[in-house]
């Protein structure tokens, strides 16, 4: 009878914590198979949207890049992100901002949806400004968008709150 106490404790328990991780992971939006178009729509308030990688974005890196590239966000970024038609993803000029938020709601409803939508305007200036189209419903999941997202953390420490340059300064002339 012993045994039979102490496994039903230990059953509820379990229950309990699987519940209540459940409970805050989809209270943190940790569902992201949702398309990225569905979970702006589901997280509208600015600032809600936060990458499920954001403290190991290397180990979904190379994932990351290969949809990135199988996206096409090559033809305007360049291959390695370092720019072309479009701005760069590698150094720390950051049109709107590099938080997880804007980052994911830049690429989901571009640059006119960003201004349109939340009232945002650019904080930084790039020679190449053209402007980012919505790439939310070429995208499958949410997911998918934070693996590229994680890819962009790994080109570019900038992009990380607190995260240095990896673009090396100016050469000096004595």
């Amino acid at each position: 009878m012993r045994k039979l106490i102490i496994g039903l404790a230990a059953l509820a328990i379990c229950v309990l914590g699987v519940a209540s991780v459940n409970m805050e992971s989809k209270a943190a939006g940790a569902d992201w198979t949702m398309s990225p178009v569905k979970a702006v729509e589901r997280y509208k308030e600015k600032g809600s949207l936060h990458s499920p990688y954001e403290k190991d974005y290397e180990k979904y890196a190379e994932e990351g890049h290969q949809l990135y590239m199988g996206l096409s966000c090559n033809g305007c970024h360049g291959g390695g992100g370092g720019g072309g038609m479009c701005p760069p993803l590698t150094n720390s000029v950051w049109v709107y901002g590099s938080d997880d938020d804007t980052l994911f709601r830049l690429v989901t409803e571009g640059s006119a949806g960003l201004q349109e939508h939340y009232d945002m305007k650019r904080v930084g200036s790039e020679n190449v400004v053209g402007p980012m189209p919505a790439m939310g419903s070429s995208i499958k999941t949410a997911d998918d968008l934070w693996k590229i997202i994680a890819w962009i953390r790994s080109i570019n420490p900038s992009s990380i709150p607190g995260g240095k340059s990896n673009v090396p300064p100016p050469p000096t002339f004595d």
